[in-house]
């Protein structure tokens, strides 16, 4: 399988490749209503059961596709965020969307000890990005779920890419873990982290990953910045596949910034459960909820790899 590096090619790659089922937590918007109807007649899902007003997203469906979508009733967000859980945890979706619900109760039913689809370790947030100003998809991590991850817990968000990546045909992922300077300081744990994550990477700690840092942002984007600071020997810097932010405010800022100022076409998606989790904005239209289901759909297929 060759690199994957557009949305465009994604979509080639991933649509008709299995009978997908997508469970979507809240119906009552038209937005969300737009994407279950655009994935349906672009063959990217196979059916579809969404939680919500019945009569309002029964009124939404073009009748040639009612057939292809179950309506399961819920009065609130938690219930809509609970059903649409239950769905997934009993085998019946392969996929979770949130649509028009909070993202508390959301992510609150999915991390349910007793109800959820937690898989064991640490959920984690990803950003994917498509830009002119970059020659392959640049992804951002974790910008949406851990607000300043521990050491441990940045190994685990690394190791929670692996699906997707693979999904994206990708063999080594150049992995960036980013600071505010290259130099390691005592005390600053953002380079201290980094330094320790590049050792692991170099002794095998992470198969199909390369780690280095610290890297800043420019570093780790641009081959340029990286000869100025004389690191053009690196396997990663200007040419990352995955940065590793220190918090969830830098992640966020950043991935935020490509959209509006990149030109980016960009989706997202949590990735940790025992399903690909899309956890878009209430806000995002069809394009974006479509571009993080096509990232689902392709951590079902790194899944199977």
């Amino acid at each position: 399988m060759s690199e994957i590096r557009s949305f465009a090619d994604l979509r080639a790659a991933v649509v008709d490749q299995g009978a997908h089922r997508l469970s979507v937590a809240g119906g009552d918007d038209p937005e969300v209503m737009k994407a279950i109807v655009a994935a349906l007649r672009d063959k990217l899902i196979a059916r579809v059961i969404v939680t919500g007003c019945a009569d309002s997203i029964k009124a939404s469906l073009p009748s040639d596709l009612l057939a292809q979508v179950e309506i399961i009733a819920a009065a609130d967000a938690a219930e809509c965020a609970n059903r649409a859980v239950a769905v997934v945890r009993a085998g019946d979706a392969d996929i979770l969307m949130k649509g028009h619900v909070d993202s508390t109760s959301y992510l609150r039913a999915i991390v349910n000890r007793d109800t959820g689809i937690r898989a064991g370790g640490v959920l984690s947030n990803v950003t994917v990005a498509e830009m002119p100003s970059y020659p392959k998809f640049l992804v951002a991590t974790d910008n949406g779920i851990i607000p300043q991850p521990t050491l441990a817990q940045k190994q685990q968000i690394i190791r929670n890419t692996a699906p997707l990546f693979r999904g994206l045909g990708l063999d080594c992922v150049k992995v960036a873990a980013l600071a505010a300077t290259e130099k390691v300081t005592a005390g600053n744990a953002p380079t201290e982290d980094a330094a320790h994550l590049a050792a692991d990477s170099r002794a095998g700690g992470f198969p199909g990953f390369i780690v280095e840092g610290p890297f800043g942002y420019d570093v780790a984007v641009s081959k340029a910045a990286a000869k100025a600071k004389k690191l053009d020997a690196s396997r990663v810097a200007g040419d990352a596949d995955l940065l590793l932010f220190p918090t969830i405010e830098a992640a966020n800022a950043v991935a935020k910034s490509w959209k509006f100022h990149g030109q980016a076409q960009t989706g997202s998606i949590v990735l940790g459960a025992q399903v690909p989790v899309l956890l878009n904005s209430r806000s995002d239209k069809v394009d974006r909820r479509i571009n993080a289901l096509l990232l689902a759909l392709a951590v079902r297929t790194g899944e199977r790899a």
